[in-house]
């Protein structure tokens, strides 16, 4: 088997072309793959060798590199002084001279190597490639379509790469198929024996953070920025938000007029899921009490040190405070960073002293003193009474 030079000029172009390669990069793979082929059928290991190819033409010349030498021992890597100063005048002892050779063919053997060679080589190269596109885009909203559902994982095409999502990174009931078209949020790329494999996810919160960053462009500007985010994908969502600028209203910018913002964003995710926007504040006791929205708290009592607070609400908002399954405490505690203790400010029981529809509210020492008093007056009653027994006696 002969190789065909012309027609392997013309398959570089092609191939650059359809690999989105430059086509620089692919030359040069080939000439790195020619050379191998060229010391496998007419050279040895110990060779040094360089192809040069012309994609115009299709002529392929091999340089040998050999040292110059005294005495030529080994004729495939040496050449004398002599016979190099006819190359070049100034050539010296121990330095190295390229000696050029027209190439006409191959046998079948490093044809066949050649092409290995070649295969392999424009693989790697179109994984770096991809690798360093893909990289720079990590931590971004992606596009992508489901090409196959495997259990709990499902694979994505993205153009010429293939990402995976996996169960811990999808919403919670959001059924993929085939052919399905979605956004995911670029987590990870990671180098595999396939080429580069990518991490994405719709279930992370940082995908909610980037759909909210597409939909507000006073973001960008820094007008108003995202501060915290707790989500459980596909049930509910609490973000913090502020604004940078005096008078803007964070939460009705991210809302959007007549809610279009937030509910663009939901379409993303699904209408299933419900999104809290709230108002981040630097006070502890502030931000505790927006984080338990959409309960009504009376006040917060936190310890800053120990990331503990105690989260006092009416009876009637106890329910709402903690939330379907404990939800919401626990989304306000993610969304904090503290450790919530929700109690209901539920007043005293009526006591017969009480008056008809009043409520006995004093406090407990107070009561504890009258206890007090009255014993003492029993006791000094009972001694006063046991004395005026001994005198009459």
């Amino acid at each position: 088997m002969e190789m065909d030079f012309k027609q392997l000029a013309v398959a570089i172009r092609a191939i650059a072309e359809e690999k989105n390669l430059p086509e620089d990069q692919v030359a040069e793979i080939v000439e790195q793959a020619l050379a191998a082929a060229w010391r496998r059928d007419w050279g040895n290991r110990d060779q040094e060798v360089r192809a040069v190819m012309n994609l115009n033409t299709g002529d392929v010349t091999v340089f040998i590199i050999k040292e110059i030498v005294k005495e030529v021992e080994n004729p495939k890597t040496q050449v004398s002084l002599s016979d190099a100063r006819v190359m070049r005048k100034n050539a010296k002892l121990g330095e190295g001279v390229e000696i050029s050779e027209k190439v006409a063919d191959f046998g079948r053997v490093a044809a066949q190597t050649a092409k290995q060679v070649i295969l392999q080589r424009l693989r790697e190269a179109e994984r770096e490639i991809v690798m360093a596109e893909f990289e720079d885009k990590i931590g971004s909203v992606v596009n992508g379509i489901v090409t196959r559902v495997e259990g709990r994982l499902v694979r994505v095409e993205m153009g010429r790469a293939q990402g995976i999502m996996p169960s811990s990174e999808q919403i919670q009931n959001e059924r993929y198929y085939v052919g399905q078209r979605l956004k995911f949020l670029l987590k990870e790329v990671e180098k595999g024996f396939r080429g580069p494999q990518l991490i994405v996810s719709r279930g992370s919160k940082e995908f909610v953070q980037q759909l909210f960053a597409a939909e507000v462009p006073e973001m960008e500007g820094g007008a108003v920025e995202i501060k915290a985010i707790a989500r459980e994908a596909g049930v509910r969502s609490k973000i913090a938000v502020t604004s940078n600028v005096q008078g803007v209203d964070p939460v009705g910018t991210f809302v959007g007029g007549h809610g279009t913002r937030i509910n663009a964003v939901r379409d993303e995710i699904g209408n299933q899921e419900m999104i809290d926007i709230v108002v981040w504040d630097e006070a502890a006791e502030a931000f505790i009490a927006n984080a338990m929205k959409p309960a009504n708290v009376e006040r917060v009592e936190a310890d800053e040190k120990a990331s503990k607070a105690r989260v006092i609400v009416a009876e009637d908002q106890l329910s709402i405070a903690i939330g379907k399954q404990g939800q919401n405490v626990r989304l306000a505690s993610k969304l904090t960073g503290f450790e919530l203790d929700v109690e209901s400010n539920q007043p005293a029981p009526a006591t017969e002293e009480a008056t008809s529809g009043e409520v006995e509210t004093k406090p407990v020492t107070q009561k504890l003193k009258r206890k007090t008093e009255l014993e003492d007056s029993l006791l000094k009653a009972i001694e006063e009474h046991g004395t005026e027994g001994s005198a009459e006696k």
